[in-house]
């Protein structure tokens, strides 16, 4: 699986994986938790860092902390809303709980802001997805179509 193919919102997988972790995290980590959590050489976590901080996504000081700076939180609250969104849709289609999860994350990142609205939408803006609670606070609201983060 190529993890570095930019998705329409112009992250890559990893890149995707990675703010939602650090949402799930309570916004913060260490790169050493990062690169345990994916499987990866702490490098690798440290170059996708580099590219996220020079995005104005996270804030990273060399041998501390990975934090989202509030441009990330509310881009990682997108991609933690989207997952869901998208995880709900699989489990409809017969796939259940942690598999419905998996596969959401194997094709989110390619999956348009306005195209997960409109899903959204059209399944009646529900509050609970199988991965958690769906938030709607202006996440997939029409005063916000077409922006992208």
């Amino acid at each position: 699986m190529q993890m570095e193919s930019a998705g329409d919102d112009g992250l890559s997988p990893r890149k995707v994986a990675y703010l939602k972790f650090l949402r799930e995290r309570g916004n913060a980590a260490r790169t050493g938790e990062i690169a345990e959590r994916f499987s990866v050489d702490p490098s690798t976590v440290t170059r996708t860092v580099r590219e996220l901080a020079a995005a104005g996504l996270v804030f990273h000081q060399p041998y501390g902390r990975v934090t989202l700076t509030e441009k990330g939180v509310a881009c990682a609250d997108f991609l933690v809303w989207r997952h869901r969104v998208l995880g709900l849709v699989l489990s409809h289609y017969g796939l259940a709980g942690e598999e419905a999860c998996r596969e959401a994350e194997r094709f989110e990142a390619y999956v348009s802001a306005g195209a997960v609205r409109r899903i959204c939408a059209s399944l009646g803006h529900p509050t609970r997805g199988i991965c958690g609670a769906i938030c709607h606070d202006a996440l997939c609201g029409a005063d916000r179509e077409g922006e992208n983060f």
